[in-house]
């Protein structure tokens, strides 16, 4: 077996600790608290920055910056699985990926992947893919709350 090939435990550890309070704190709502749990320099590359903060590109760099978009963004975005009972991940410790399916207990909900970098115990590296009801939503400029 190579060095490429094996599996580091206390890694895949870590991811899940990771997942699961985030899980915990985008339920909770709570910005600080999330936004702990993102590395100094993480970059996050979303279609919701530019629908959510505007500009010309879907990236953010940085803790300090996405702080406005964790702020405008959770309370906007109406995820109804995204909770801390919610399982089902896929990691090798270095990368954590996790669905807010379309189809929720509780109805639809903007559908997205998330591909989530880690480093050090933080997300270095963030990147949101929608489904297609997801892009409805955008275009229609469905997220925001009324």
């Amino acid at each position: 077996m190579s060095a490429n090939n094996t599996t580091d435990i206390e890694a895949i550890r870590a991811a899940e600790h990771i997942y699961r309070e985030w899980m915990k704190r985008l339920a909770a709502r709570t910005s600080t608290a999330a936004l702990k749990l993102y590395a100094p320099d993480a970059v996050l590359e979303s279609p919701l920055v530019r629908h959510i903060l505007g500009g010309a590109e879907g990236i953010i760099r940085g803790r300090d910056d996405l702080r406005s978009f964790v702020d405008n963004g959770l309370p906007a975005v109406r995820l109804r699985y995204g909770n801390a009972t919610r399982d089902g991940f896929l990691t090798d410790g270095k990368r954590l990926i996790w669905e807010y399916p379309r189809l929720a207990p509780n109805g639809q909900q903007i559908d997205l992947v998330e591909a989530m970098d880690i480093a050090a115990g933080s997300f270095s590296g963030i990147a949101c893919i929608g489904g297609w009801l997801g892009v409805k939503v955008l275009e229609e400029d469905g997220y925001r709350p009324t």
